[in-house]
């Protein structure tokens, strides 16, 4: 709080007229790094995205004003030390538009393989440096209650951890760019707990060429705490060969990010950012301006995957059998040519006894000689082309077998998963039909309870004495042949066959289907117009006038029945 105090003096003088200006972000500014030096970042990245052993460079010009905006610089060596830990170390200069920060940086990362899918990295990164102001050209009075404030020149030892976990192609890190830090003049914490920088980032790696197998789009997204400042959220997106890059990129703070790069001889790469401001606040101000760097030191073949040994080994058998067949090639003609040099030196010792045509001989087998041997030299050469085709077909045919086999395997599986999926459908339609037809027993046992139990109160019912009511016209019998038991709603008896006929005629012109029987007690037609099971039913046919139908007057028959 000291320090603090100290300075407003200088900022309240050095800054006037400027209150409305944006303050810039007290942290390493390197959101844009997607690859080199991407240990800034998080520094597990150093056991990959850094490609070691290699040598990088970086810098940026803030807003792009290099007299007065801050400027960074990173200048880093990182090294294999064996297949699970990388080590490095490097210079900085850092210009927090307050400070300006110089030291180095020492890295190590380690990894931890659980299986060959999914590895956790842990790694840190170890700042030492001296911090000064950015600018003391003004040393004003102080105000009244406050100290005047005096060049600071501090030794700060800063510790950044991180830690990255990989799930095949996922990656998902957690870092802090001062979660300890020491101020050795002023013998305290640097910074506060609240000034601490978190920073976390997710990302994916799709394969993008079948024919190279490190080209790949890696998007990612994350984001910062920054102290007294709103969290800054981003994405990147990096396209990756071997032969060149590019990236794109945003953040809420410092705006849209592009930038592309290339790589000579597999060991030297360049390239640019360039960084465009979108909020109102600083979509004024220049673009921010990036350059990175970086020479590979170690073998070529290591920076990239090799498709396979095998494939690999049948390349080096190839060359070494076109060295020995040049070899070959090459004593067979020193030897032609020692013999034809022996013949010359033989024949130039009587070359004045020779004949014209022997001359002439001479110098023929001299020219066959040469002619031979460039056949030979030509035809090393064709076969040396056809055994490169011919490892470049094997090459293209084995990356096509490992995809078919891909292919079939991911066939298989779905296929394994579709015939679990159908088992389990049929189980569960199996185990349905089963309680279906246990409620359709349930429910056929019910309905035959209860038709029996009906079928007993329509017995006790017909069975019962009934009683007629005041006024009613009502005949009842145990048995009348051809008639079941039941009560018959009677709308007129008839002696005359005649007089019957007309009557039920004219029932059924109404669009009634009138019934009848013959009583043998008095041998009279009984005209009815339906039979009911109930009482009941057959009272309320009677009251209704048989639903409006018939107005005559009836009356109700019952055969009770045996």
């Amino acid at each position: 709080m000291i320090k603090q105090a100290a300075l407003i003096p200088t900022f309240l003088i050095l800054f006037v007229g400027a209150a409305q200006e944006v303050s810039l972000p007290a942290d390493l500014r390197q959101h844009t790094l997607t690859q080199y030096n991407s240990s800034l970042f998080n520094p597990t990245f150093s056991l990959d995205r850094n490609n070691p052993e290699s040598v990088s460079f970086w810098t940026r010009w803030q807003w792009q004003n290099i007299d007065a905006d801050p400027t960074t610089l990173f200048l880093n060596y990182t090294r294999s030390l064996n297949d699970k830990s990388v080590a490095g170390a490097a210079f900085f200069q850092h210009n927090t538009g307050i400070f300006f920060n110089t030291g180095g940086v020492v890295n190590y990362a380690y990894s931890i393989k659980f299986n060959p899918l999914i590895k956790l990295s842990v790694g840190a990164n170890l700042f030492g440096f001296v911090q000064e102001l950015a600018d003391d050209r003004f040393q004003p009075e102080p105000l009244p209650g406050l100290p005047r404030t005096e060049a600071t020149n501090d030794f700060i030892l800063q510790f950044a951890p991180g830690v990255n976990l990989s799930i095949e192609k996922f990656s998902l890190g957690l870092a802090s760019e001062n979660l300890v830090d020491y101020n050795f003049k002023k013998k305290e914490s640097n910074t506060v707990t609240s000034d601490k920088i978190f920073m976390g980032m997710a990302s994916y790696d799709f394969p993008v060429f079948v024919s190279d197998s490190t080209a790949y789009i890696r998007p990612s997204i994350y984001l910062r705490t920054i102290p007294e400042q709103e969290n800054q959220i981003g994405v990147n997106a990096l396209l990756s060969t071997q032969k060149y890059w590019g990236q794109v990129g945003y953040n809420n703070f410092y705006g849209i990010s592009i930038g592309a790069g290339g790589t000579i001889l597999n060991r030297f790469s360049l390239g640019a950012v360039l960084e465009f401001g979108t909020s109102a606040s600083i979509n004024s101000k220049n673009p921010s301006f990036e350059i990175i760097a970086s020479y590979f030191l170690g073998k070529p073949e290591e920076r990239r995957d090799i498709v396979s040994n095998v494939l690999f080994d049948e390349e080096h058998m190839v060359f070494l059998n076109e060295e020995a067949t040049a070899e070959k090639m090459k004593e067979e003609l020193e030897k032609v040519q020692a013999s034809a040099n022996g013949v010359e030196v033989a024949e130039e010792k009587e070359i004045e006894e020779k004949e014209p045509e022997e001359e002439v001989t001479q110098t023929l087998s001299k020219k066959e000689t040469k002619k031979l041997a460039a056949q030979e030299r030509a035809l090393a050469k064709e076969q040396r082309k056809d055994s490169i085709a011919t490892v470049k077909k094997q090459k293209e045919a084995l990356a096509l077998n490992k995809k078919q086999e891909k292919e079939q395997e991911l066939a298989r599986s779905e296929e394994a998963k579709k015939e679990e999926a159908l088992a389990a459908a049929q189980e569960v339609a199996k185990e349905q039909q089963r309680l279906d037809t246990i409620e359709a027993a349930k429910v056929a046992a019910e309905e035959a309870e209860k038709k029996a139990a009906e079928e007993v109160v329509e017995v006790a019912q017909e069975k019962a004495p009934i009683k007629p009511e005041a006024g009613e016209k009502y005949e009842e019998v145990d048995t009348e042949d051809g008639l079941e038991p039941g009560f018959y709603l009677i709308a007129n008896v008839f002696g005359t066959q005649k007089y019957f006929n007309a009557f039920m005629k004219d029932l059924a012109d109404k669009g009634m289907q009138p019934k009848s029987f013959l009583r043998n007690l008095n041998n009279y037609n009984y005209a009815y117009l339906k039979r009911y099971d109930t009482m009941s039913e057959a009272r309320k046919g009677r009251n209704s006038n048989f639903n409006g139908k018939y107005s005559g007057k009836t009356w109700i028959f019952r055969v009770v029945g045996k």
